[in-house]
């Protein structure tokens, strides 16, 4: 196996995770967000996401992915630490 080789099954592997944390997040936002509902327009719905992202998944909401901190928590750890 050459490096071309060992770099596309890398690349593969990142896909994949990116994947898998994506359709996790898509998940978690069609469950706890939209609630079966829908938006009425485009801007409502720009508006609706930015500020749930915004207020509660990137400030309260606990990740696995990161160890179970709130991306806030893990931030002000890892940039303390540097």
């Amino acid at each position: 196996m050459d490096g071309t080789d060992r770099r596309e099954i890398n690349s593969r592997q990142a896909a994949r995770r990116v994947s898998a944390a994506n359709q996790s997040f898509m998940g978690t936002l069609k469950t706890e967000m939209l609630q079966d509902g829908c938006f009425i327009n485009e801007a409502g719905a720009r508006t609706e996401l930015f500020t749930y992202i915004e207020t509660y998944y990137n400030t309260h909401r606990r990740h696995s992915s990161l160890g179970y901190p709130s991306p806030a928590e893990f931030e002000a750890q890892h940039f303390s630490l540097n």
